[in-house]
């Protein structure tokens, strides 16, 4: 058995006995009753015995044991099974309980089978495995977090990080590995596992742990590793929050399963404006692009975007997985405080006043991005008296 068995899969494939086509007038139930006890004939020519019950057996081989026991303990079953019982399979004694075993998955797959009628034997319609319930039964087990004020403010930096596009929000990948210090969404609520236990083994050697999960509700939900796996892999809401430095936000080359998004560029003006001319080192125009960069700058001299002079492009960052529109918004926010603020005219005498000239050194804004991509840039806002990043602790222009 592996790992990640699906019991909806086994299930499915238990259920579907192809119907044979019908001899002497047997009615679907029979067949279907027929059809099951030949599996269990195949088990016992197979391995020299009837299937038996023991957490030490394979799931199917319990499969067939309950099927048995209820085929021996139904007079009609036993009638219309007894001329092809070459075996003898019948001749034992159903099992009065079935043993519960919940180290393995299919306990509640048993018992849903033990109570079946006669009608369903060969039938496993509407069930839900174990660890399905378990999985949801411990996600909605949840106890107030007494500690909560430690953790509100990782919840409200995420969602301003979600909001302006540091974070991203992505289908959680069956089975994938979950590790202390993430964000996940599941029942609608925002889960940050707090704490990762010792791992152990099951008796069916599968790894998990006992998670600390705290939800941005107050609440937290002492959980196993897999429960929060087939909780987030069942929730079709259910995602997975990327970190800051998770997969490239700007790099020159594109990672697997990366979206290529734009680019930022810095761009320095060859105006001869006067305060251009006397600012040129430290003025910079920082905007993001979804197309070529050479291509946006084209025709400068004619866009007071540009301040209508050509420009030169003097650093760029690619862009991946994030939204072009709140990152500019982002950087703006950032350098708000060094905007400069000058009019000039368009080609038509129109005065026109451009939002996107900040008064910052490179190396400045190189810090920004660099401070972008590893989430440190909610802590520091720029300082214009001393050109350069300040430490906050408040983050103030994201909000």
């Amino acid at each position: 058995m592996t790992d990640d068995l699906d019991l909806d899969e086994l299930a499915a494939d238990l259920a579907d006995f192809a119907p044979k086509d019908k001899k002497g007038g047997r009615s679907p139930r029979e067949e279907r009753i027929i059809a099951g006890f030949e599996e269990i004939q195949r088990f016992a020519e197979a391995h020299g015995r009837a299937p038996a019950h023991g957490e030490s057996n394979d799931i199917f081989e319990r499969l067939y044991a309950v099927r048995l026991d209820r085929l021996r303990a139904l007079e009609d079953c036993r009638s219309l099974l007894a001329p092809l019982d070459k075996q003898g399979l019948l001749a034992g004694v159903a099992t009065p309980a079935i043993e519960p075993v919940e180290a393995v998955d299919d306990d509640e797959l048993l018992a849903e089978l033990e109570g079946m009628g006669a009608s369903d034997i060969t039938e496993l319609r509407h069930v839900r495995t174990a660890a399905e319930k378990r999985a949801a039964e411990e996600i909605a087990n949840r106890t107030p977090c007494e500690d909560f004020d430690s953790f509100k403010p990782l919840f409200v930096q995420v969602k301003k990080d979600l909001d302006a596009g540091i974070r991203q929000t992505r289908p959680f990948q069956t089975m994938a590995e979950i590790q202390k210090g993430e964000f996940f969404i599941v029942g609608g609520q925002i889960a940050y596992v707090a704490e990762v236990g010792e791992e152990f083994t099951t008796q069916y050697e599968r790894r998990d742990s006992r998670l600390r999960v705290i939800y941005d509700n107050g609440t937290e939900s002492d959980v196993l590793l897999r429960s929060l796996q087939r909780a987030l892999h069942r929730d079709e809401a259910g995602r997975r929050i990327t970190d800051p430095a998770a997969g490239p936000l700007f790099a020159g080359e594109r990672g697997d399963g990366d979206l290529a998004s734009g680019t930022i560029y810095v761009l320095r003006s060859k105006s001869d404006h006067p305060v251009v001319a006397a600012h040129r080192d430290v003025l910079h125009k920082v905007g993001v692009t979804g197309g070529d960069v050479a291509q946006r700058i084209a025709n400068a001299k004619f866009d007071p975007t540009f301040l209508m002079a050509d420009v030169e492009v003097v650093a760029t960052y690619e862009l991946y997985n994030v939204n072009r529109a709140r990152l500019e918004n982002l950087i703006h926010r950032i350098f708000d405080p060094a905007r400069l603020e000058i009019e000039i005219k368009d080609r038509f005498g129109k005065p026109v006043t451009p939002r996107e000239w900040f008064l910052v050194p490179l190396f400045v804004v190189n810090e920004a991005v660099d401070r972008i991509k590893n989430g440190s840039i909610i802590e520091f806002e720029y300082d214009p008296r001393t050109a350069s990043l300040k430490r906050t602790g408040q983050g103030t222009y994201l909000v």
